[in-house]
This record gives structure tokens, C-alpha cells and sequence, in this order.
């Protein structure tokens, strides 16, 4: 039952792939709002206010494929792009994208697997803020700041995993099975059977 199909392996490979360059992307988005938030002595808050979209390719993948270690393959394959694709942060970005994707896919394995519902999307979410902020804690030298600046960026963290990994990363999904690409994949099937259910109503 819990065995992987080609296709599946397929398509969260591709995931992770497009999701790499995404990331990369955003990296530059976070240097431009870091620097926006510098003078306040808030620059870091440049890259927590996005942080949620540095996860959101492993509640993508479980929540189409639901498929244990869906989540945290995905984060590693986005992770693996970002460096091969010439991330100034370099390797260390495997050790970030195997935090993020164990915190995701604690909560899928909580379940068992079997619970797709938004709120555990956004738990999954919230999952990786939590186990990777203590990691980049000390990588980032969050330790210079003060206790409150410290938590603002810990509960933005959060927030922003909520809004972009949980709720962002379901509408896109959502949308992505409703054009029909999806038929032969978990989610694909579900919003068919419900389709299905609806008509015989």
C-alpha cells in the first residue's frame, strides 16, 4: 500500500526541481526586504515574512502524492537544486532542507499518513518553522538579538507557514487537480470521487 509508483517518484522530483529554482528566486526577494528592514535593525524580518514559502513544497508533494517521506524527499530534492544551481549559501542548505522537511513530515507521520485536511497542511507548516528556527537560531547568529526581537521573528516565522505553506500550498494544489493533470495521482483521485458523489446527489 505505502509502496512508491514511478510516476509518483516522478512527479515529486519535478516538484522539487521547480520548487529549487522558486526558492532561489525568493532568496533574492529576501535580500531586497532585507535590506528594506536593515535600518530598523530588523533585517532578518526581511526573510521571515517569506520564510513559509521555503517550506511549501513539502506540503505540496505529501498533500498530492500522500505517500510517507513525501515531504521531506521533496524539501531535499528543492534543497539539492538550490545548491547545484549556485545558492551563495551552498551545502549548508542540505542540512536546512533536511530540518524543514523532517519538521513537514513529523506531522503527516503523527497521522500515520492518513489525514490530508487544511489544518494538518498548515500544522505541517508550522512543523518545519518550528524545527528549523532553533537551527537557524545559530547558524543565522539570531543570538545577537534581543528577546523580543528574537520571538518576532520566531512568531513571524510561524505566521508566515500558516498563510503561504498551509493555505498557499493547498490552492495551489487544489488548482493544479482541478485542471485534470493530477487524475492518476492521490489527490486527483480524491476530488474525482467527490465529483462523482456530488452527481449521484
Amino acid at each position: 500500500m505505502n509502496q512508491w509508483k514511478l510516476k509518483e517518484i516522478v512527479l515529486m522530483s519535478i516538484l522539487g526541481v521547480v520548487f529549487g529554482f522558486i526558492y532561489l528566486a525568493f532568496f533574492g526577494v529576501g535580500k531586497v526586504l532585507y535590506g528594506f528592514f536593515a535600518p530598523f535593525g530588523l533585517a532578518d524580518m526581511g526573510y521571515e515574512i517569506i520564510y513559509g514559502i521555503w517550506f511549501i513544497v513539502s506540503v505540496i508533494a505529501a498533500y498530492i502524492l500522500r505517500r510517507p517521506g513525501a515531504a521531506f524527499m521533496a524539501e531535499m530534492v528543492a534543497a539539492l537544486v538550490e545548491v547545484l544551481a549556485g545558492s551563495t549559501t551552498g551545502p549548508a542548505l542540505l542540512i536546512s532542507g533536511a530540518i524543514q522537511g523532517l519538521g513537514a513530515e513529523l506531522v503527516f507521520a503523527a497521522t500515520k499518513w492518513k489525514d490530508y485536511r487544511l489544518r494538518i497542511l498548515i500544522l505541517s507548516g508550522v512543523g518545519a518553522a518550528c524545527l528549523s528556527f532553533p537551527y537557524h537560531f545559530f547558524a543565522g547568529g539570531f543570538d545577537a538579538y534581543e528577546n523580543w526581537v528574537v520571538i518576532l521573528l520566531f512568531v513571524t516565522r510561524i505566521i508566515s507557514a500558516i498563510i503561504i505553506t498551509g493555505l498557499l500550498g493547498k490552492f495551489i494544489s487544489d488548482q493544479l487537480a482541478k485542471t485534470g493533470v493530477l487524475r492518476g495521482y492521490a489527490l486527483g483521485k480524491e476530488l474525482q470521487q467527490k465529483k462523482r458523489d456530488e452527481d449521484v446527489v
